[in-house]
């Protein structure tokens, strides 16, 4: 078998295959017995490394391969680019990679490859291992056009918070493209990421109080002891009415979970640190979890129901 031309991530292409002396019938009589699985002309994987992939790791293999298949005169973009960035895959299409040309050829679709074309400057693109991929203010920008005003804002609050890009280099870059189609959202785009959120939900969580025009809450809003010791900061805090708001996630329990500590500690714990935070501010709480995101009416109505009766 091709054991020894498959790269360590399982991925092999059929250049190198023909290269070293199997043909064609051999690698499709590979497919068929079920040890090695297509998954774009020309490239293959392990069938159990695959299988064993959820769509985010797919992703990212099939952007190797792609990157294999062509020369250096591409960049990985859009949401291939956010995802390269260690990004979040909230809202993106993984089905197909994303390429932008740096020279010319965009503008169509392949397998499993869709061509972008764009004027790339020095400072758009930047060099990964062995490729070119757009660099991050370029990438928010790209997706918040493809894909729209949350998902723009996703990306770009986790690029802010992680420290990718800022503020500044976003408005920067939006003055040179701001005559493209669709760059009209950028603006906006860039007023509400702040990078102060922690997640995706913290992010959503925000976005739903502009949708519902509920008053802006503060971000990551700190509260102290009264001798000035740092008690806890909240995902959300609405100060004139005495309310601050919490994002309930899975992955917010497994972020500050400590070692040896059990999913049910955490959580006790955090009772705790709500408890004390009342305690110290006299506030309400109000806690959002991942599905009310996504009933935002019946959600904002709670929030303002709370902030009314605080208040």
């Amino acid at each position: 078998m091709v054991v020894e031309l498959m790269t360590p991530s399982g991925l092999l292409l059929r250049k190198d295959a023909i290269a070293y002396g199997y043909d064609d019938k051999y690698l499709r009589r590979l497919v068929l017995s079920g040890q090695i699985v297509r998954i774009r002309q020309g490239a293959y994987v392990k069938t159990d490394v695959w299988r064993n992939l959820d769509d985010r790791d797919r992703h990212l293999l099939l952007c190797e391969a792609v990157v294999a298949q062509y020369d250096d005169a591409i960049a990985l973009s859009h949401s291939s680019a956010v995802l390269q960035h260690d990004g979040p895959d909230y809202g993106l299409d993984l089905s197909s990679v994303h390429v932008t040309h740096l020279l010319d050829g965009g503008g169509r679709r392949g397998a499993k490859v869709i061509h972008h074309e764009g004027r790339c400057g020095a400072f758009d693109i930047t060099r990964m291992d062995d490729h070119w991929l757009t660099a991050p203010a370029r990438t928010v920008l790209d997706v918040a056009i493809l894909h729209g005003l949350e998902v723009g804002v996703v990306v770009a609050d986790d690029f802010i918070h992680r420290g990718l890009t800022t503020t500044a280099e976003l408005e920067q870059l939006y003055e040179q493209v701001k005559a493209w189609p669709g760059a009209l959202i950028l603006r906006l785009v860039i007023s509400l990421a702040t990078g102060k959120s922690e997640s995706v939900g913290e992010t959503l969580g925000f976005l739903l109080c502009r949708n519902q025009r509920l008053p802006r809450p503060e971000q990551q809003f700190e509260i102290f002891h009264p001798d000035g010791r740092l008690a806890g900061r909240t995902d959300w805090a609405w100060p004139d009415y005495g309310v601050f708001g919490e994002f309930d996630g899975l992955m917010k329990y497994l972020r500050y979970r400590r070692p040896g500590e059990t999913i049910e500690q955490t959580v006790i714990r955090e009772k705790r640190r709500e408890d004390l935070l009342r305690e110290l501010t006299g506030y309400r709480c109000i806690r959002v979890i991942w599905p009310e995101l996504f009933r935002q009416e019946a959600t904002g109505q709670r929030i303002r129901s709370v902030l009314r009766c605080a208040a």
